[in-house]
């Protein structure tokens, strides 16, 4: 996916969930941070930034924070980018597990839960529901970075659906490079990383891709290893 109109600049503070404070061009502006997390190993006074400018008349701020400097590269945390990222590397057949696929749909209902993706390949049909990871430690991607009562939900809805003969898919998309491998976050979540393990064992797939990210631009890139409870989930190829 591309973004237009992207500026540099350097955090301040956060205001509130959505809101912060960014120097651009030495000038104090007020931005839209599109991320709903806590972001706290990543928003530190003077990192610098990535924003896309957008003038609308209609918009409270002119700036959203896309992207944020760590380690040399950047980390994209726009929690809308992994849907699409995902949504055009299914639709190119880019992504493995799962090969070319004849339908794709985006936010589809099944339950009480609404699933990012939903696909038909030939006589199967199944869900994918996409988790966007920003917070890393020693190389080691984890989610979440908040706890997500919402999250677990969907995991267990996806198990009800793999019961009743669907293929079921988690994707876990980590918003940078240079992570060795991809954990649930246990400390922040007990919850959520019980439903995923449950989840594994019930037949729904575990699956992990981290994400080149340009400046105005971020992409699915390659496989990482999944560790639930120290053991590593198996990926399912299919031809």
């Amino acid at each position: 996916m591309k973004y237009t109109n992207m500026v540099h600049g350097s955090f301040e503070k956060k205001l509130n969930r959505f809101m912060a404070e960014v120097y651009v061009n030495g000038i104090k502006e007020q931005v839209h941070i599109k991320n709903t997390g806590r972001l706290t190993n990543l928003l530190q006074p003077g990192v610098e930034v990535l924003l896309e400018f957008n003038d609308r008349p209609n918009r409270k701020t002119r700036f959203s924070l896309i992207s944020v400097a760590k380690g040399g590269g950047w980390v994209n945390i726009d929690s809308l980018a992994p849907n699409r990222m995902a949504f055009e590397a299914l639709k190119a057949g880019k992504l493995s597990e799962f090969g070319a696929v004849n339908h794709i749909q985006r936010e589809v209902t099944y339950g009480d839960s609404r699933f990012d993706l939903y696909f038909e390949k030939d006589d199967e049909k199944g869900f994918i529901e996409i988790k966007g990871v920003t917070l890393e430690e020693n190389g080691v991607a984890m989610f979440p970075d908040a706890p997500t009562s919402r999250g677990t939900k969907h995991v267990l809805e996806l198990i009800r659906a793999a019961q009743e003969g669907d293929t079921c898919a988690i994707l876990f998309i980590v918003q940078m490079k240079g992570c060795c491998s991809l954990t649930p976050h246990r400390e922040m979540d007990p919850t959520f990383a019980d439903a995923l393990r449950q989840a594994s064992l019930q037949g729904v797939q575990i699956l992990a891709y981290d994400a080149l990210v340009e400046e105005d631009a971020c992409i699915i890139d390659a496989p990482l290893p999944v560790q639930i409870e120290g053991m590593e989930a198996r990926k399912i190829n299919r031809p």
